[in-house]
């Protein structure tokens, strides 16, 4: 019996980082997810908001994330924001585009992160 499918898994992914920094839910953007495989790559298109994935070449997309289709399987399924930031970091993530872009995403999710290590004021 197979596990989920790609498409599936990305949209776990989506929504899972949405869920979380709510503040990317409006973000309108085409990515373009590159997952490699032994020997194999398999291109999709996610839309945003949404998502809305399809197996593409994702001509239009403005930002292109590459990953191991192993990373991403476990990523997807149990990744949070956190250890997506880590596997970017360390290389197991591989994204681009144009900075200015990067760097709103960067931002935001550096944003939610501040405001959920600030402990709430009682009143």
């Amino acid at each position: 019996m197979a596990g989920p499918s790609a498409k599936e898994l990305t949209e776990q992914a989506v929504r899972r980082i949405q869920a979380e920094v709510p503040a990317l839910e409006p973000l309108k953007l085409v990515v373009g997810l590159e997952l490699r495989g032994r020997g194999d790559v398999q291109l999709y298109r996610v839309e945003l908001p949404g998502p809305k994935v399809a197996k593409d070449s994702a001509a239009d997309a403005r930002v292109r994330v590459t990953v191991a289709r192993s990373h991403f399987n476990e990523l997807a399924t149990e990744g949070r924001v956190r250890q997506w930031r880590e596997a970017i970091q360390s290389g197991h993530v591989k994204v681009t585009g144009p900075e200015p872009i990067l760097e709103l995403v960067a931002n935001v999710v550096a944003r939610h992160d501040e405001r959920a290590r600030t402990p709430k004021t009682r009143r």
